[in-house]
């Protein structure tokens, strides 16, 4: 006689509809309708369990229990990734790349991206108050893609400032798209790449030198496991992997404006104790508003947990919006409450807007820290850098749409 339990099954031929209708609450939904962590469905045509919770993120982000190569979609990897990033990566081949992203993370070199930050944000004030009004997050991700190239090491020439941060925008608004809007994405990484290509192949001929340390020196450099430098397409991709996520968080930075907007009690908050708060109102405006509404992995190996069996090469997805708004977790998770993070126990597991485990060995976003310094620095402009007002416009965002934007992009006038 087994002691297996059965996983909780949703009927049904196939719910990727379910899935594209319901966006960031897809999981989050069945998890409260079946009274459970763990539920088993089928998407795009396939067996998919789903999973929530910091139990949950616990055992997914376990390199013994789950891999990352072929996990991702292909539309995911043909927009959002790129072949053979880091992301696709496991065991000795991803610790050691995973090695090169955090070298990069080091206390200076994020005092470096500070700086450029300031001055970035210190260049579009002045230029936004000559503007009758601003889309903010076009604006910002001009800003964040500036940051981005200068802080990476990539010569950017000015006249290529816009469209290349339109680019790098297509890669993560397209991935969940369908049809112009996704092809839109997959056309804007070809382009980026082959660009990105062309710069490698200049450096490595000696035509180009990056600045000393910086991401795409270090990158260019890089050695695999047999002691060979990175393919030219796989330094593309990573380099691509350094700027993209930078410009992404223009969206983060579109929903700082939004929190401040919504509650203005905080701002208050804000200018008395910047230096303190800052950080617990960043932290809240990660968890409350959506970001990534889930990441993916294949079961390793055959194994069972909480007595459910998980079978090799199974689609698994880790509901991170869920896992943020988890009432097991969370004490009223829907309530914009910054304070919840003043006595906040660290947890590896718990809140995980940009995935969960140990940064060094595991698949946590090399770049949380670097988010966080760039929406302090962008923060602190909002708060008490510029004034500007905020005309009527539609300010809702949406739970289906992946990523959520606000439908204004938020229009800001008579910057001061």
């Amino acid at each position: 006689m087994s002691d297996a339990n059965y996983i909780p099954r949703e009927e049904g031929i196939d719910h990727t509809l379910s899935l594209m209708r319901e966006g960031y609450l897809y999981i989050l939904n069945r998890r409260r309708s079946f009274h459970s962590d763990i539920f088993e469905t089928r998407l795009f045509g396939k067996k998919v369990i789903c999973m929530g919770g910091n139990e949950a993120a616990e055992i997914f982000y376990d390199t013994e229990k789950f891999k990352r190569k072929n996990a991702a979609p292909n539309r995911a990897v043909q927009t959002l990734f790129g072949k053979n990033g880091v992301q696709s990566l496991d065991d000795k081949e991803h610790k050691l790349r995973k090695e090169m992203f955090m070298s990069i993370m080091s206390p200076e070199e994020l005092e470096k991206l500070i700086i450029i930050t300031k001055e970035q944000w210190q260049f579009a004030v002045d230029k936004w108050r000559q503007m009758d009004e601003v889309i903010l997050y076009d604006e910002v991700q001009e800003i964040l893609c500036r940051t981005a190239c200068q802080w990476a090491g990539v010569p950017l020439p000015e006249e290529e400032v816009t469209r290349l941060s339109e680019d790098l925008g297509a890669m993560f608004e397209s991935a969940a798209k369908v049809g112009p809007n996704h092809w839109k994405g997959r056309n804007a990484r070809n382009q980026v790449e082959k660009w990105v290509e062309e710069l490698v192949n200049n450096v490595r001929a000696g035509n180009v030198q990056p600045p000393k340390n910086s991401a795409f020196d270090q990158f260019v450099r890089h050695r695999n496991l047999d002691g060979h430098l990175l393919d030219t397409e796989t330094v593309a991709v990573e380099i691509i992997n350094i700027l993209r996520p930078i410009v992404a968080i223009a969206i983060y930075i579109n929903f700082l404006t939004l929190a401040l907007h919504y509650y203005p009690e905080e701002r208050n908050k804000l200018k008395s104790d910047h230096t303190n708060y800052a950080e617990l109102f960043i932290q809240e405006v990660r968890r409350f508003y959506p970001f990534f509404p889930f990441v993916s992995a294949l079961v390793k190996k055959d194994f069972m947990w909480k007595d459910y069996t998980f079978e090799k090469d199974t689609l698994t997805l880790l509901d991170l919006y869920g896992t943020n708004h988890d009432p097991n977790i969370w004490d009223n998770p829907e309530r914009f409450n910054p304070e919840r993070f003043a006595n906040k126990v660290e947890n590896l597991y718990d809140f995980i807007p940009q995935g969960g485990g140990d940064y060094f060995m595991g698949h946590r976003c090399a770049g949380e820290w670097l988010t966080i310094e760039v929406m302090k620095v962008s923060l602190d402009y909002l708060v008490n850098k510029m004034e500007f007002e905020l005309p009527k416009q539609d300010l809702s965002y949406s739970m289906v749409s992946m990523p959520s934007i606000p439908q204004s992009r938020i229009v800001i006038k008579n910057v001061k």
